[in-house]
């Protein structure tokens, strides 16, 4: 993969997790990683994300507790900014 490529594309998480959550850390762009890669799959290929859930229930857990709390976050972070 061209570094270049995977450079802008990391600027673009990074960006997106500070409007997302209202800052950014290597932590946050990780779980938005994670979160938003989950997020896609599960709207595009329902039966891929169910079989996952389905084969690792602990990870299904983890990745709940990555939901909940961008969740959170976005929240905490709209509501300081009205």
């Amino acid at each position: 993969m061209d570094p270049k490529i995977a450079d802008q594309v990391d600027g673009l998480l990074e960006k997106y997790t500070e409007l997302l959550l209202g800052e950014s850390s290597p932590e946050l762009k990780e779980k938005v990683k994670l979160w938003s890669l989950y997020m896609h799959i599960s709207k595009s290929m329902p039966p891929l994300a169910k079989h996952w859930n389905e084969t690792y229930p602990d990870a299904k857990e983890g990745i709940k507790e990555i939901i909940t709390e961008i969740k959170q976050l976005n929240e905490e972070h709209r509501s300081k900014n009205k």
